[in-house]
Parts: structure tokens; sequence; C-alpha cells
């Protein structure tokens, strides 16, 4: 088995710069992606796909990180998921021509991806993702081997932006750095799971191979969410809050689980946020209607329900949980460079038509058959008889007329002669 990985990286340039933009109000920077990568092994293909002659800006950046930008032209009728389509069949034709390219990373939070990502893994590739946990659909960062956020990649802290006074009041293009860390307990379940599979595995529990575990038991686990830099750093928190055992030296650790080591209070999950959620969303379904901000729906949600925190639910921004939301069909999101993301209601709130029972068919009238009347002889009916049966024509020969005038002969009938009885027959002598 290969044990070098040699990566492709593939750059759906409109998505990816439209998501940072509405939810972290700055430029994609194509460069801190292709950094988290060479992380993990060796880049030997760079492919960005958008149309370029709106993206002039874009150009340079992609020249100086040797990115070959495939110009997509849209055609006049508009084609939305031409670029999708065109890196999909670029990605495919790879993973068939290339056998020494074992890694692809689609840099994109596009959902449309998920059947490509599917069958890259079929081919026995392993799979990356970059996008940002605010734009990048929660189904997509699932099921890739490792989802890498964009938001990890940012060194600034969180700042938080300035609220606009009224609904209508322009909002302002502040950069939004690295959100806050969550809570390390908010880790502990997976950590937990875990070391319990190398456990039955009898595998002793080593940093890489922990790390590993976890990512293949949940693909968009990320240290520096909890505010480390690097896995090592993020065990050393654990330890430090007493939630494991760690032995051996740097490098070399070696983490097992405590008996008292998990959270004594019940962690939230993702899906118990939905609730607040949907009711402030039916209080302000008018709202919503034509769309609204979603700084102003965190101010509503807030309002209602003011010791609603996302970090106790493992959201460390409320766009991230607005993106949840949306997979869950209560919200759809639609991003803007200017505004940032527009929050409409789901499919949730508009339930499709029940289909019409079919009418039932008219009733449908019976004649009256009327009984058969006796036929009487003599007396008219409704019945006529059947006719009686036609009588035989009888045939008359007639005798050869001799000469003119003379009248034919009658013809007699003759009487049969009287036959004469047999002898009596005597003895015989």
């Amino acid at each position: 088995m290969q044990d070098k990985q040699n990566i492709a990286v593939f750059v759906d340039y409109d998505n990816i710069e439209i998501g940072v933009k509405s939810t972290l109000r700055r430029e994609f920077d194509v460069s801190l992606a292709l950094d988290a990568l060479k992380e993990r092994g060796d880049i030997v293909a760079k492919f960005a796909y958008a149309n370029w002659s709106r993206q002039e800006g874009a150009t340079r950046q992609m020249a100086e990180n040797a990115v070959q930008m495939v110009q997509r032209i849209p055609s006049p009728r508009g084609d939305k998921n031409g670029a999708d389509i065109n890196l999909a069949l670029d990605a495919l034709e790879m993973a068939f021509t290339h056998n020494h390219v074992n890694a692809f990373a689609i840099v994109s939070g596009d959902s449309d991806f998920i059947p490509l990502v599917n069958k890259l893994k079929e081919f026995g590739k392993t799979v990356y993702v970059v996008g940002g946990k605010a734009f990048t659909s929660t189904i997509l960062q699932q099921n890739c081997h490792e989802f890498i956020s964009y938001e990890s990649l940012l060194d600034e802290p969180q700042k938080a932006p300035a609220r606009p006074t009224s609904q209508h009041a322009p909002h302002p293009r502040q950069q939004r750095a690295r959100p806050a860390p969550l809570d390390l307990a908010q880790a502990m379940p997976l950590v937990e799971r875990a070391l319990q599979v190398l456990e039955r595995r009898e595998v002793q529990p080593q940093l890489g191979l922990l790390k590993s575990t976890m990512l293949q038991l949940d693909s968009s686990f990320s240290e520096k969410a909890y505010g480390a830099g690097s896995f090592s750093e993020f065990v050393e928190k654990l330890k430090k809050a007493d939630f494991v055992d760690v032995s051996g030296a740097e490098g070399r650790y070696t983490i097992r689980r405590k008996a008292t080591g998990a959270p004594e209070k019940a962690l939230l999950k993702a899906e118990d946020a939905l609730p607040v959620l949907r009711d402030v969303l039916e209080e302000h379904r008018l709202d919503l209607e034509s769309g609204a901000l979603a700084d102003d729906l965190q101010q509503w949600v807030t309002a209602a329900n003011p010791d609603f925190e996302t970090t106790r639910y493992g959201f460390q921004e409320f766009t991230e949980f607005l993106n949840y939301a949306q997979d869950k069909l209560l919200v759809r999101l639609e991003p803007d460079e200017e505004r940032g993301i527009t929050v409409f209601l789901g499919a949730e709130f508009y339930p499709p038509a029940p289909e019409p029972e079919p009418e039932p068919p008219p009733p449908v009238e019976e004649e009256e058959e009327d009984e058969p009347q006796p036929i009487v002889e003599g007396q008219p009916s409704v019945i006529d008889p059947a006719p009686p049966p036609p009588k035989p024509v009888r045939k008359t020969t007639r005798r050869k007329q001799t000469g003119q005038g003379s009248a034919p002969k009658r013809q007699t009938a003759r009487k049969p002669r009287a036959r004469k009885p047999p002898p009596p027959i005597g003895p015989m002598m």
C-alpha cells in the first residue's frame, strides 16, 4: 500500500469565495488551504474553476500559488452548476488515469459534491474537504475522510461585529476571525468513544492513532475548534482538565480513559437547539417571508431566550448553527457578499399539499327490467311471439305445349295398383 499521500486539489472558487465573504467578511486566501493540505501530504496538482474574466483580483493570487486556472464560460441561460460538473469530471478522470494520485482535496462547501466524494472513496482515494463550518453542508463534512474548516486556519481571535441599529441598516463589513473556542467537555464523548474502540482492538492508544480513530468516527473534528494549535496540545489540555491519563514522553504519549474523566453534567446535543430556533421562526414568520439577516435572527433568538448560547450545543458561531438547521430543513440560507447571510423559512414550514382524494364514481342507475307478460292467443301482446316456421312449397310439373292456342292437359294423380298378397308358404316336402 502507498504510504505517501499525493494530493490533487480542486477549488470551486465561486462557491468558496462567496461563502467566506458572507460569513467571515474577508477575502478567500487559497494559500491558507494549500498550507493546511501540505501538512497531510504532497500536492501534485492544483486546479481552480471560475469565470476568471470577473475575478481579476484573484488571478494574481492563483498565479502566485501555481494554481492552474480553468476558465468556465457560462452559457446564455446561466449554467449555475457548470463549474461543479467540470470539476467532477476532471477529478474522476484523474482518479482513472493517474494511479499515483491517492488523495483528493475539494475546496468548496457545496453539497452537490457529495456524489463525487462517495465515488472517490469507492476507488480507494482519501478525500479532504476544505470549507467553512458556517456554509459547508454538514452532510459533506461528515462523509469525507477529514474536513478542514477555513475558520481554524485563521490566527486572529474572534471580534464581535458591531450590530446595526435597525433591520434595514447596512451591516458593516468588519472582518470576522477565528471564532471563540469550544469547551473541552464538548469533545469528551468523541474522545471516550475513540478510546473504547482502541481498547476493543487491543491497540495501545498513542497520539497519532487516537486522532486517526477520532477522524474515522467524526471527520469534522478539529483540535483547533477547542483552542489547541496541535493535537498534542489538545491532549495536554485534556490532561490538565483531568479528563484523561497521559503517560510516556512527548511524541510517544499513551492516552487512557479515566473512570471519573467524563463530564459530570449531561452535554447538550446539536438537535437540542432546534426547538428554540423553531419557536422563534414561527413567531417571526411574517418577517422571514421576504428574508431576514442572520444577525437580526440572532437578536430575536437572544431576546426570546437570554440564556441561549450556541457553544453549549457544539457550535462556535450562530451562522454555523444556522447551517446545521438548513440541513434539517428549518431554514434556507442565501449568501450575499455585501449583506452577509439572508435567512428564509425552510421546507418544514412549507409542507407539500396533500394529494386530493379521488372523487367517488357517480352511482350507476340500474334499469328496471319489465317482467315478461303472458301471451294469450288472440289478444295483442307487447312481446311478439316467434314467427311460425315457413310452409314447404310444392312444385308442380307442366306438360310441354304442342301448339299455340291449345290448353295444357291437367295431369291427374294415378291410383296405386293393389298388390296381390304372396302365396302362403306350405310345408317343405
